[in-house]
């Protein structure tokens, strides 16, 4: 799959991730059949983006 060269630290909105990274969660989802409900995108608790609630 195509990468991506911009940063993704520090985005907690998935919307502002770059094309190619939103692509490739999806395709990991498609990969494993489970979707994804949290994504890190950095070593703080705050660098985090939700997705879905894991205990809803």
């Amino acid at each position: 799959m195509p990468g991506w060269s911009e940063t993704t630290a520090g985005i907690t909105d998935f919307a502002a991730l770059p094309e190619n990274a939103k692509a490739y969660v999806k395709r990991i989802e498609q990969l494993i059949g489970v979707k994804i409900a949290i994504l890190s995108t950095g070593p703080d608790r705050d660098e985090t983006i939700i997705l879905e609630h894991p205990y809803a």
